[in-house]
């Protein structure tokens, strides 16, 4: 058996088309909770693309122009709507055991592209360029420094928090959030807890009649 035959014949078995890229999903997933991810997804898609276009037109772009000042609300507002639809999926997927029938993955890299989110809008945050942005770094600097991370994460370079928040914890999401969402297509989503069922009562045994046998 050559190679290609061998990895293609592993790539089908590991990631079956019938599971990538399904056709008919479950009744179950009609209900508001399985929107959570897809929300979260979309504000993620718009909390790119307006930060490609605030990018572009550099970071202060939006202070003296409209086009700018309203791609920067679009990025701010599509970040409140990640964070809340985000946070409110993590805990109906707790509360739901997603983690349940080999769907450990799945849940671990929900967790850690909410936690990789927090520095990454923080970041963001001190890289306004304004008053905002100033107050936040110089509130948040002793405490970094008597964390001993001040040598490194420095909070009041601009440049390096820039940097950070264009490029390194955004590919850090995406890389989480892609492999979350490929987890999710090879398990599947997680099922309900099946109802609970009624408890059985005994039922009392008849008594005997007298003199009977």
């Amino acid at each position: 058996m050559n190679w290609t035959l061998r990895t293609r014949r592993t790539l089908t078995k590991r990631f079956p088309a019938d599971q990538l890229l399904p056709d008919r999903l479950p009744a179950y997933v009609r209900s508001s909770v399985y929107l959570l991810g897809m929300i979260t997804v979309a504000a993620l898609a718009l909390l790119f693309l307006s930060g490609i276009i605030l990018i572009l037109g550099g970071i202060q772009w939006w202070h003296t122009s409209s086009t700018g000042h309203f791609f920067n609300s679009l990025h701010f507002w599509s970040m409140q709507i990640f964070f809340l639809s985000m946070v409110l999926h993590l805990w109906a997927q707790f509360f739901m055991g997603a983690w349940r029938d080999g769907r450990a993955w799945t849940w671990v890299t929900g967790v850690l592209a909410f936690l990789v989110s927090i520095p990454a809008a923080f970041t963001g945050y001190v890289s306004q360029t304004n008053f905002d942005a100033q107050w936040i770094a110089l509130s948040a600097k002793d405490a970094f420094n008597s964390a001993g991370l001040g040598g490194v994460f420095n909070v009041l370079n601009l440049g390096q928090m820039l940097g950070l928040h264009i490029l390194f914890f955004p590919l850090i999401v995406s890389l989480l959030v892609g492999g979350h969402l490929l987890q999710v297509r090879m398990r599947g989503v997680v099922h309900p807890y099946p109802p609970d069922e009624p408890p059985v009562v005994a039922r009392p045994r008849p008594e005997r009649a007298e003199g009977g046998q």
